[in-house]
């Protein structure tokens, strides 16, 4: 009987260790005692997308350039993709590819035909900050849960907050930005406010203080220009071109020391996706994948209560046909309740330079199945630029051979667009006129300052509302077409505002109690 890890055997075992009768997303070709193998195919199955993964190495070992080829095969077969892009340099996947030996000659070693292609690409921005499509939410779409994990609060200071929001709700008082919520803690807390506060709870003083100077900090982390209005509508992110899907490629250079920032975005994103989108079970490929690059940004310093909510969001998200990618330097970047949700690992090149390096690697030996083929914990510090070693789950959910792979080649350029090329196309983008201009309507800050007789923070100067990071006239209600709509009436009253509010966080109440 022959022997079934025989080198003999290996584009054979390989090529049906990873066979799929469905779409896939091809990743390379295998590679043992240094030869590369073309007939041994490596290949997630769409239909596995949505079990979430793993793309980890270290600097310069290739693993942008995997989630870029993995985003392009995602969109050619009709999977709108949304990427967080840290340094800029995904930005590339909009144009095709210019055509050099380093390309050719990988395409040829792994014997595929290589043609330069873009991808449909939407570029977003969060707040306006940098070019790209702005992306924002209001304070209240938040809700009190979410936004104490943001602040780091503990259980005094949520509830506190969740009285402010009672309260807001209540009286018609819209918690669109972070000044919004500022000044209903003042108020609540002082003269004016005290017989208010008392027929609702109470807040102390102490804990009035924590929550405002983590306000302040989280508005030093570009939280200000995040929350606002109009409130980027999730479902945005499924779009088709023709039968392509959009790849949303969220632009971060202009943040990227700013994590905090990033960390508010993606829980309202995935939680807000969560409670929009329809449960399907497993499909075969999935409504949409996340790859969010950089993730060490995402877990650094990040509280017990927010890593509850990001592994329960993950854990439950997949059942809505969403599939999640990490992409980091380290495995251990990822906390295991996150890391044990990640059917799918393809682990590029470790470095062993630190006693934490050396760590690392013997944890990421330890999380893959055992393998004849290679000594594990010496490959993974020779793989060169471009080569992974990846083992993921097959159409029947069992994991498939650990191999060391060599990439494919991507289709798109490599390296960063320039921004202004960027900044057009976002403006060029069919959603720019919905999310272009912030709306600065009348909410909280300025209905409480004419309950007090006093001027608002606004009164003093000419109104403006943000275009890209540009000030332009505001926006009269008088300007706007008239809506007869009684629905929409509804909607816009303080009633309508107050039932959206309730339905839109109960999402996060439902996470955290799962």
């Amino acid at each position: 009987m022959p022997d079934a890890t025989a080198p003999s055997d290996f584009a054979t075992r390989i090529t049906q260790g990873y066979a799929a009768e469905g779409a896939v997303v091809g990743l390379g070709r295998g590679v043992l005692d240094g030869t590369t193998h073309p007939d041994a195919v490596v290949q997630i199955p769409a239909a596995m997308c949505n079990r979430h993964g793993l793309i980890a190495g270290a600097t310069g070992t290739g693993k942008t350039v995997t989630l870029q080829v993995m985003a392009e095969q995602l969109s050619a077969i009709g999977v709108p993709v949304f990427a967080a892009d840290m340094k800029g340099d995904l930005s590339g996947i909009a144009h095709p590819a210019e055509p050099n030996d380093r390309l050719t000659g990988r395409a040829t070693e792994l014997g595929i035909e290589w043609t330069p292609n873009g991808s449909p690409t939407a570029f977003l921005s969060l707040g306006g900050v940098g070019p790209g499509v702005p992306v924002r939410a209001p304070v209240s779409a938040f809700g009190p849960e979410l936004l104490a994990k943001v602040l780091g609060a503990n259980e005094t200071q949520r509830s506190s907050l969740a009285l402010v929001f009672r309260y807001a709700d209540e009286h018609g008082l819209p918690l669109l930005d972070l000044a919004d919520l500022r000044t209903v803690l003042h108020f609540l807390t002082g003269d004016e406010g005290k017989a208010d506060l008392k027929a609702i709870g109470g807040v102390s003083s102490a804990t009035a203080g924590v929550l405002l100077r983590s306000i302040s900090e989280l508005e030093g982390q570009g939280g200000d220009a995040f929350f606002g209005e109009p409130e980027f509508a999730v479902t945005d992110l499924l779009r088709l071109q023709g039968e392509r899907g959009v790849i949303s490629c969220l632009e971060l250079p202009a943040v990227q020391d700013r994590p905090r920032l990033f960390s508010t975005f993606l829980m309202w994103l995935l939680a807000s996706l969560f409670e929009t989108l329809p449960e399907v079970g497993d499909l075969d490929q999935p409504k949409l994948v996340f790859f969010f690059d950089e993730a060490h940004l995402l877990f650094a310093d990040a509280s017990d209560e927010f890593l509850d909510q990001v592994a329960q969001t993950v854990r439950l998200i997949r059942s809505k046909g969403i599939g999640v990618f990490f992409v980091t330097q380290l495995p251990d970047d990822v906390p295991d309740v996150v890391l044990a949700q990640l059917g799918s690992r393809i682990q590029h090149a470790l470095r062993a330079h630190t006693p934490r390096d050396a760590k690392a690697l013997k944890a990421a030996v330890s999380t893959y199945p055992t393998t004849e083929d290679y000594d594990l914990e010496k490959a993974l510090t020779e793989l060169g630029t471009g080569e992974a070693i990846v083992t993921i789950l097959s159409e029947k959910g069992a994991p498939t051979p650990v191999v060391w792979t060599k990439m494919l080649p991507p289709s798109s350029f490599l390296g960063a667009l320039d921004p202004a090329t960027v900044k057009a196309a976002g403006e060029a983008s069919p959603l720019w006129p919905t999310y272009a201009v912030e709306i600065d309507r009348e909410s909280a800050t300025e209905l409480l300052a004419a309950k007090m007789g006093v001027s608002s923070p606004t009164a003093t100067a000419p109104a403006k509302t943000k275009k890209a990071g540009k000030a332009v006239p505001k926006k009269t209600k008088s300007h706007d077409a008239p809506d007869t709509s009684a629905v929409t009436d509804y909607l816009k009253s303080r009633e309508g505002r107050s039932m959206l509010n309730t339905i839109a966080r109960g999402v996060f109440s439902m996470l955290k109690k799962s």
